[in-house]
């Protein structure tokens, strides 16, 4: 770089002008042998050091989005190299209210906040000197229990936007909560999609049917094996999932199950298991991992928060045969080691080669886990 280049880079940087970027990548200092994968699969480091990472958003440009929750930081890291480690990371924003929700649409990136989905335009020509976000929508509820929020455009163009119920268990007299909305890229047309959903923190499409496929956590202080957290599918809009009246399909609610049936609702593909807190979920559709693995789901389980013998820090693997389940699998365990929590996965993504990144908020790192012939 010449001289002036460098200067000018100094005196922008010096007057808050430019974002410069952090080189991230060292050897790793994690566990990462602890890892049970099947035969043929290994596991790197693609980052650490990012404090807090959870949702995951690859540009068709290869810039990794990284949401975080109690940070309140949107990271972009990039692999200039090509060797499946992200060489650099720049800040795109800080200061924000739980900015876990990250969305690439047209150029552009929208983040969730609990209240609030931004637009950073044109973000990929401007990493290093962020724009100011527009607002594009800003009247989802300000409540921050299960206010974090997963965001993904689906097949339709529009934003899909999760709002938890603002509690473990209860009623609310406002419909937004415990769904799923939709809204145009401009903020416009919201609407509810889904109901009865207590907090899914990641939701997909099918790949060939573009239906709606989620995961949804299960209420606690029900003891230690009851209910089960969901895998659920919903191939039309105006569904409801059971909450808070019934879990796991066929399990009323002490508090609630009285009011209505479980009949009433749509019952889960797959339970998972109790209190695992499943969070990203994805289709397997690249051709590096074996057949026996494309075309069914991966699911992060972040890990029980209040179970005497802790449960999840996982990711599985629920095989289907058209719609309906017939597997619910161990794919990569070793986070929960002895009782002990080292890792806790959050989000997964698919690189352009098949491989698969997990994001850890406990771990502050971003794996990749690929197979090799």
């Amino acid at each position: 770089m010449k001289i002036t280049h460098i200067l000018t880079l100094f005196l922008l940087t010096a007057c808050g002008k430019v974002n410069p970027p952090v080189k991230v990548f060292e050897p790793s200092k994690l566990p990462l042998g602890k890892i049970a994968l099947p035969q043929g699969f290994k596991i790197e480091s693609f980052a650490e050091g990012i404090k807090n990472a959870r949702s995951l958003e690859l540009s068709p440009n290869g810039t990794l989005f990284v949401g975080t929750r109690g940070e309140g930081k949107v990271y972009a890291l990039r692999d200039e190299d090509g060797d499946f480690r992200a060489d650099t990371v720049y800040t795109i924003a800080k200061g924000l209210k739980m900015p876990n929700g990250v969305a690439f649409r047209d150029g552009h990136l929208y983040v969730a906040e609990v209240s609030r989905i931004l637009k950073f335009e044109n973000i990929e020509d401007n990493l290093a000197n962020p724009p100011e976000p527009v607002v594009v929508f800003d009247n989802y509820p300000s409540e921050t229990h299960h206010g974090w929020k997963f965001i993904a455009f689906g097949p339709d163009g529009k934003l899909y936007v999760p709002v938890g119920a603002p509690c473990n268990i209860c009623e609310s007299e406002d419909e937004v909560f415990a769904s799923i909305t939709r809204l145009n890229p401009d903020g416009t047309g919201m609407e509810i999609v889904q109901r009865g959903i207590r907090n899914t923190v990641g939701f997909t499409w099918h790949p060939q049917t573009g239906e709606l496929w989620f995961t949804d956590n299960g209420r606690d202080w029900m003891g230690d094996d009851e209910p089960a957290c969901e895998l659920n599918h919903a191939p039309r809009d105006g569904m409801h999932f059971g909450y808070p009246y019934c879990h796991e399909g066929d399990l009323p609610d002490p508090e609630f199950g009285s009011k209505r049936s479980c009949d009433e609702f749509t019952p889960p593909v797959q339970d998972l298991g109790p209190h695992v807190a499943p969070l990203g979920v994805e289709f397997y559709t690249g051709r590096q991992f074996p057949e026996e693995y494309r075309g069914h789901i991966f699911i992060a389980e972040h890990g029980s928060w209040n179970r005497s013998e802790k449960i999840g820090y996982r990711v599985m693997m629920v095989k289907l045969d058209g719609n309906e389940a017939v597997s619910y699998e161990p794919f990569a365990t070793g986070w929960l080691d002895k009782g002990d929590v080292w890792g806790r996965p959050v989000d997964l993504e698919f690189l352009p080669d098949g491989s698969m990144l997990v994001s850890d908020d406990f771990a502050d790192a971003i794996y990749r886990i690929y197979y090799e012939r």
